[in-house]
């Protein structure tokens, strides 16, 4: 998993955090972006419009692996970073 994380850094992958605000609040990666999982659905023309492939994180994997796959559903070309300390590892 995590050398395609760096695969994606690599290509500018925009980094889609998908936790709570509350979460997001208690630590997150500075270039991250956050759009609550609930709310990925509303914003799926936006996360379009960055036209980047984009790694989805969260606290466990969980909820960005469901961001992850309604992505690809929806043509963004889209890995799940997981945990985003692990991404974090490799910034």
């Amino acid at each position: 998993m995590s050398s395609e994380i760096k695969e994606y850094l690599e290509k500018d992958a925009v980094i889609l955090d998908v936790r709570t605000l509350g979460e997001w609040n208690e630590g997150h990666i500075e270039s991250a972006k956050h759009i609550v999982l609930n709310l990925v659905p509303l914003e799926i023309e936006q996360i379009k419009s960055w036209d980047k492939p984009v790694i989805a994180v969260c606290r466990s994997g969980g909820r960005s692996g469901q961001a992850a796959q309604f992505l690809a559903q929806n043509g963004v070309d889209v890995i799940n970073g997981g945990p985003w300390q692990n991404v974090a590892k490799h910034l």
